[in-house]
């Protein structure tokens, strides 16, 4: 599935207030994230390495001992296995994330609203 329209995609909530989509390939995942105001991304860590870019919103983002509020336009990349937490301030945030490898919880998560054929499972 090489072009994907979003709002065909399926959407998933991993927490209150977060809404995602996060279309895959073997070895990378895409996963556009709408978070209301306020809504949180709880403190966590992971094998995966991810890197983003804040699209809409403000953003407070804290990775490792660094927290800062991310601008429109403002990247970060976040290595493996450092805690991280993110909040939505002053309004709803767009966040566009690549994860590498692929994030198994998430996948399972989207591949339960994807039809078999859009899921490579022909």
């Amino acid at each position: 599935m090489p072009f994907i329209n979003l709002e065909d995609y399926p959407v998933v909530s991993p927490v209150p207030g977060c809404r995602m989509r996060t279309p895959h390939e073997q070895q990378l995942m895409l996963s556009y994230l709408e978070m209301d105001e306020g809504a949180e991304i709880p403190l966590h860590h992971h094998p995966h390495e991810q890197g983003g870019i804040l699209l809409k919103g403000r953003m407070e983002l804290t990775i490792g001992d660094e927290t800062r509020t991310v601008e429109p336009g403002e990247l970060y990349l976040i290595p493996a296995n450092i805690p991280h937490r993110a909040v939505a301030v002053g309004g709803p945030a767009t966040v566009l994330d690549v994860f590498s490898p692929v994030r198994e919880d998430y996948a399972e998560l989207a591949n339960r609203y994807i039809p078999s054929h859009e899921a490579g499972d022909e």
